[in-house]
């Protein structure tokens, strides 16, 4: 077993040594090849686990200014980006909702709501992940939720008798939270980020068009997003659940649990309260068009109103649990900081690598490099360039941000779409929904890197699942493109 970490560990620098020495991506942009050695390298850790994550995740800081693509300063910064102040925020919470017993109240009702099957808990997880996420930010809404899904994951462990399926029912819950919230964001303009991206650059660069609203997406998004979050289902349930065994317990056992919690305290109600309000914040904060009309975000009132974000409530809800005080337990507050002491600290450096690697692609013009690979002519095959073109978006955003793929890609996009003379809904729609395919790794999504943090997910589980998902999600965007050019006429 030794010989085999010591290949594990070998393997990464001398894979990126035969592409820093035998490759010249881009003559005259030695940064290119430089930074694929880099993504090589950390790639090769990730997926092998030679060493621990969050070590593999400091790389950047050390190659990067090494190799002359970013400097120490840029690169330190990807470590605090306002992300990962959300992932705090978003824990600090659920950290006081776990102190009060309040996520075993959310569990008991999910529960007693599904069921006792494993699928039917694993598909309650799922469509309650999804239906938030079309709504507030993917990643606010597995927070939201991890909490009460760890609860019902000690609920399942203490009545299956074999640890194996209890594993194996952990895996597809936490798996299932993340990628359902990111299927949901697909489903409407406001679910994530690269949608907002998309609308901003389609209504600047055809601003004679008019054929784009809240709407409009939807009718596109929501089907493909319910459609893929069945598949999705089904896929968790074949790999994780193969024996759709009862649990060892009575119909009534949930919601006698559930009474015996008594009448809610003083302290859950108030964690409540904090995490309702913060759910509201986060969907009231930007406006929002309906396209029939348009709702006005809180945020308008304060006059830079971009400087404030997802994360900037999140923090601001945590502090208040640190001033709030407690009636059942004198001299303290909702929150103390020993509380906190066990933030996850790896899974924080996890993300900032994610963020270095992907500031690394965009400063080095690596990404660039991956998406003017896509020539085409006026002959090629719609549905070819489509799948071409989601393969590669979605080979991209494994690695790099969401964002950093999409605004790189819609450039370009837009160029072969004036190239090719066709319309570019066409190609701007499956590009943007394939950005959100980022199902392999665990810093694909700020979604994957939370529920990798609960350690009970292996690397291993989430490759193979996230591989079958991605080609599902080319496959079913890239069948969309018929019903998009049925739906505007093209």
């Amino acid at each position: 077993m030794i010989y085999v970490k010591q290949i594990k560990l070998i393997l990464g620098p001398l894979l990126a040594a035969v592409v820093f020495f035998g490759f010249d991506l881009m003559p005259g942009n030695p940064m290119v090849t430089r930074m694929a050695a880099v993504a090589v390298w950390m790639a090769v850790w990730w997926l092998t686990e030679a060493i621990h994550l969050a070590v593999t995740a400091l790389l950047p800081i050390i190659l990067l200014p090494v190799l002359g693509i970013a400097d120490s300063k840029t690169t330190a910064f990807q470590y605090m980006d306002p992300i990962i102040f959300l992932f705090i925020g978003g824990f600090i919470i659920a950290f006081a909702i776990e102190r009060w017993d309040l996520h075993k109240r959310i569990a008991l009702k999910i529960l007693m709501l599904v069921g006792t099957s494993p699928s039917r808990i694993l598909f309650g997880v799922m469509l309650t992940s999804f239906l938030i996420s079309m709504w507030i930010s993917n990643t606010a809404t597995v927070m939201m939720l991890l909490s009460a899904v760890l609860a019902v994951i000690v609920q399942i462990e203490q009545h299956f008798k074999e640890e194996h399926h209890s594993h194996k029912m952990a895996s597809a819950l936490l798996i299932g939270l993340a990628y359902s919230a990111t299927i949901g964001g697909m489903s409407t303009l406001v679910g994530t980020p690269t949608n907002m991206i998309f609308l901003r650059e389609y209504n600047e660069k055809f601003p004679n068009n008019h054929d784009m609203n809240f709407f409009v997406w939807f009718k596109i998004g929501f089907p493909i997003a319910i459609v893929f979050l069945f598949l999705a289902f089904f896929v968790l349930k074949k790999m994780f659940i193969k024996k759709d065994v009862e649990l060892i317990i009575s119909k009534t056992y949930f919601s006698d649990a559930y009474k015996k919690l008594g009448k809610m305290s003083y302290e859950e109600k108030t964690v409540s309260l904090v995490f309702i309000l913060t759910a509201v914040l986060w969907f009231t904060r930007a406006d929002i068009d309906f396209g029939i009309f348009k709702f006005i975000g809180w945020s308008t009132i304060f006059p830079n109103k971009d400087f404030l974000q997802d994360s900037t409530i999140a923090i601001f809800m945590a502090v208040l649990l640190f001033l709030i005080p407690s009636k059942s337990e004198k001299e303290r507050a909702l929150m103390t900081w020993n509380e906190v002491s066990k933030l996850p600290f790896d899974i924080i450096l996890l993300f900032g690598g994610g963020f270095a690697l992907a500031k690394g692609f965009e400063l080095s013009g690596l990404s660039t490099w991956l998406a003017t690979q896509l020539k085409f002519t006026p002959d090629t095959n719609i549905y070819l360039l489509i799948f071409s073109m989601c393969v590669l978006v979605c080979i991209i955003s494994e690695f790099a941000s969401n964002v950093a793929c999409i605004q790189l890609m819609l450039p370009v996009l837009i160029a072969v779409q004036h190239s090719m003379n066709i319309h570019p809904l066409l190609l701007l729609v499956p590009a943007t929904l394939a950005a959100s395919l980022g199902f392999m790794l665990p810093v694909a999504t700020g979604a994957n890197t939370i529920v990798f943090g609960t350690k009970r997910i292996k690397v291993n589980d989430m490759l193979k699942t996230g591989f079958t998902l991605d080609l599902i999600g080319v496959l079913l965007i890239t069948l969309s493109v018929y019903f998009i050019s049925k739906m505007f006429v093209i």
